[in-house]
């Protein structure tokens, strides 16, 4: 089976963006669910709806759950929040849906700015410089330890697994976004390859915690992250990637800007090859794109020319591979 193309979509999104997303040769989405949005009657009629349209749910999440500050920092309503990340699972495996998202980032991707950059043709797009993420004060009110991070992760496998299991969905986790080891007082859990294996050497064998393969990350961090390739065959191995972000950096850290795929200096084709030599099977997406301009078509106007632009390659690599 190859890989499929996939689009972020929300319950919000008209008749004319869900229409559009199947004429650009889309068949999959990634369903955004909001807190009150997490009951099987609203998902099943987002997939009836969805489906009027040509277009299967891959995936679901909710961002309030998949980065949840009381989960990774161990505040007093933890376990609330867990019993609702559980709900979620439980809903989404009765509507069939066959895996959702975590990212143990508590305060989400940080950024320096988003702007117009050297290499984003007039776009504007998201930078980073390390050296002002690496100074900015703590995020909470106290510094944390490597090790609590660890064990409040441990606590939510503990508690989700079992769930996860019963049910039938999957959870892919993502890298910390950017790749650094402490940002604002606070550990990252997943900033290299070896991260990985450490999580899922907790999660006890379990198919339940799989990865995103955010490519991004990865070219983000240059070699300090890992060797790419050689993770791409190792986790498709194991079957482990559930998600592919497809996305390229003009450079690595210290200072990177997110460009379009071609102006970036990662070799998406190379990439893209060994994925396919690898049999992955994950959906794929872009990731981020550009700020959408008003006029336009809104996040399916700006991800459509990167979505074509990838699913070219991918047909290219099938193509040369035998696969197609």
């Amino acid at each position: 089976m190859s890989m499929k193309p996939q689009i972020p979509v929300r319950t919000a999104d008209s008749d004319a963006a869900l229409s559009f997303i199947r004429q650009m040769g889309i068949e999959y989405v990634s369903l955004n669910l909001k807190p009150d949005e997490l009951t099987y009657d609203c998902v099943m009629s987002q997939k009836e709806r969805l489906g009027k349209f040509g277009l299967s749910v891959s995936d679901a999440a909710c961002n309030e759950l998949q980065k949840n500050k009381s989960i990774h920092l161990n505040f007093p309503d933890r376990d609330q929040q867990i019993k609702r990340f559980n709900h979620m699972l439980e809903v989404l495996g009765k509507a069939e849906i066959p895996f959702t998202s975590i990212a143990w980032q508590p305060n989400g991707i940080l950024r320096t700015d988003h702007r117009v950059g050297k290499h984003t043709r007039g776009g504007i797009s998201a930078y980073c410089d390390q050296n002002e993420i690496l100074a900015r004060p703590n995020a909470e009110a106290r510094n944390y330890e490597e090790q609590e991070i660890w064990d409040n992760f441990q606590y939510f496998l503990d508690r989700v697994i079992p769930v996860a299991e019963d049910m039938g969905v999957r959870m892919a986790l993502h890298p910390n976004d950017p790749p650094l080891a402490c940002m604002a007082g606070i550990p990252s859990l997943i900033y290299t390859t070896e991260c990985y294996r450490k999580a899922f050497a907790m999660a006890h064998g379990s198919r339940a915690l799989g990865m995103k393969l955010c490519v991004g990350c990865w070219l983000e961090a240059g070699d300090k992250f890992g060797d790419l390739m050689a993770d791409i065959e190792e986790f498709c191995r194991e079957d482990k990637i559930l998600c592919v972000h497809f996305r390229n950096v003009d450079s690595p850290l210290p200072v990177f800007e997110e460009t379009l795929a071609e102006d970036g200096y990662g070799d998406m084709y190379a990439i893209m090859k060994q994925l396919v030599a690898c049999d992955c099977n994950a959906v794929i997406s872009i990731d981020h794109g550009f700020r959408p301009m008003e006029g336009f078509g809104g996040m399916p106007g700006a991800f459509s020319y990167p979505t074509g632009f990838m699913k070219g390659l991918l047909w290219a690599a099938e193509k040369e591979l035998g696969k197609r």
